[in-house]
């Protein structure tokens, strides 16, 4: 689309907004605005589905309550943009740059988000249903209460996250950094977290029932009250990890490392804790 006539597009939009009558809502949807410069620009409620936003400057845009279901923004700069509720669903986000944004109970559902850096960005509530997450930045992330089930968070970095009461059912986090965040009350039944790295994260009252956390490093973790009821130990470290009130009926501890580990009131009933470093830990 060209300069002129998106300036145009967006004057009016600006009005319509103001509820002025000579005002008309902006309607970009399939626009190619590839490389536009959209900083700062409101795009409330504008319609923006499938639209070509590649390398897009829209960083600290109002793009709140728009359409943008099927859009391409990858490699597009959303820092400090506002995109709380916005519609996201089947986006390509490849790439892109999403600092310090807000996305609080955005659609993001199938999105691709590969690769994209989300650092400090606000994802609270955010529906993110089998989303492609596979190598983006969460560095202190906010996605308390977001829905991740069956997400794709493979090689991600989610070191100081919040994950407060997040569904991850399903998800695939293997290998994943979750060092320093906060997951208490999380949901992560049947979740595959093989080799991820929990060390001294908070996962009191956690939901990881099914879980897979073979060769995972939970050393000092927090996993009071935790559900791990047939979830997958082998091999895991979870030498001085508090256990105290977890269930771990029928669980596989094959070869776990629980040395110094606390498990007064855990139930261990059915588990196997074959090869099982036992040392030093106290309640079993």
């Amino acid at each position: 689309m060209k300069k002129d006539r998106l300036n145009e597009v967006l004057k009016l939009h600006e009005l319509w907004l103001s509820g002025d009558d000579d005002g008309k809502r902006a309607y970009l949807s399939g626009a190619d605005l590839s490389e536009a410069n959209l900083s700062g620009v409101d795009l409330r409620k504008a319609q923006l589905d499938r639209t070509d936003l590649r390398w897009a400057d829209l960083s600290g845009a109002n793009l709140s309550g728009a359409e943008m279901n099927g859009a391409d923004l990858s490699e597009a700069d959303l820092s400090g943009a506002n995109l709380r509720e916005v519609d996201l669903r089947g986006t390509k986000l490849l790439r892109a740059y999403l600092s310090r944004t807000d996305l609080r109970r955005a659609s993001l559902r199938e999105a691709d988000l590969s690769r994209a850096s989300l650092v400090e960005a606000d994802l609270r509530g955010a529906i993110l249903f089998s989303a492609d997450l596979n190598g983006a930045r969460l560095l202190r992330t906010n996605l308390s209460r977001a829905s991740l089930s069956e997400a794709d968070l493979r090689g991600t970095d989610l070191s100081g996250a919040n994950l407060y009461k997040a569904y991850l059912a399903g998800t695939d986090l293997s290998g994943v950094d979750l060092s320093k965040a906060n997951l208490i009350g999380a949901r992560l039944l049947r979740a595959d977290l093989r080799g991820a790295n929990l060390s001294g994260v908070d996962l009191s009252g956690a939901e990881m029932n099914g879980a897979n956390l073979s060769r995972a490093n939970l050393s000092g973790a927090n996993l009071r009250e935790a559900d791990l009821r047939k979830a997958r130990l082998l091999r895991a470290n979870l030498s001085g990890a508090d256990l105290s009130g977890a269930d771990l009926s029928a669980a596989d501890l094959f070869g776990a490392n629980l040395s110094g580990a606390y498990l007064s009131g855990a139930n261990l009933r059915g588990a196997s804790l074959i090869f099982t470093n036992k040392r030093g830990a106290e309640g079993i």
